[in-house]
């Protein structure tokens, strides 16, 4: 019989919460679990702090700025067509000749749309890229501590082999609190 590589869907997987009391001893967990080569992982915060979010996204610059120029474009694009056909269908308006397709007037209204639109298309990139509303949150994420005074990582699956590295990890970058990984309880400090 061959030593076939199990997908990684038939693993038997668990969770994992880890509950911090400081900042900085959540950046130390955050680093230390990247170091050893987890990075699926879920921070929570309850406000928003840039150091985490550089730790977590290594400086990658967000998506949502796609959205942004997607909407700028659009609405440039659609206010100026809306306008040049509006004209074109009505020339009789022209007063002492002028162009049917006046770009100097047209400018300035092109300019609100194409804002109006980027902060639409702005919101809808915050809303998918922050998975909004959130209503497949893992039930370790819905502490309350969390929205308090308290910041968390989650890992919503470890594999049985990882479970013990991981706790030590957490237990050692000063987590107050680690709880699941299949074991009862958790490591209260």
């Amino acid at each position: 019989m061959s030593s076939a590589a199990v997908p990684v869907d038939m693993v038997a997987t668990v969770p994992m919460k880890a509950v911090y009391a400081h900042m900085d001893c959540l950046m130390t967990g955050i680093a230390q679990l990247k170091k050893a080569g987890f990075t699926d992982i879920m921070v929570i915060t309850p406000m928003p702090r840039h150091e985490v979010e550089e730790a977590v996204y290594e400086g990658e610059p967000s998506p949502v700025r796609w959205f942004t120029l997607c909407g700028a474009a659009f609405g440039i694009t659609m206010v100026f067509s809306l306008m040049s056909m509006t004209s074109a269908n009505w020339p009789m308006i022209l007063p002492g000749g002028k162009p049917v397709v006046s770009l100097v007037a047209f400018i300035p209204i092109s300019f609100e749309g194409m804002v109006l639109w980027a902060s639409l298309f702005t919101l809808i990139g915050l809303l998918v890229n922050c998975r909004l509303p959130a209503t497949d949150l893992p039930e370790m994420a819905c502490d309350p501590r969390f929205s308090n005074d308290c910041f968390g990582i989650v890992l919503e699956r470890v594999g049985a082999q990882d479970v013990a590295q991981i706790r030590h990890i957490l237990e050692h970058s000063g987590a107050i609190e680690v709880v699941g990984g299949g074991q009862g309880g958790g490591h209260h400090a």
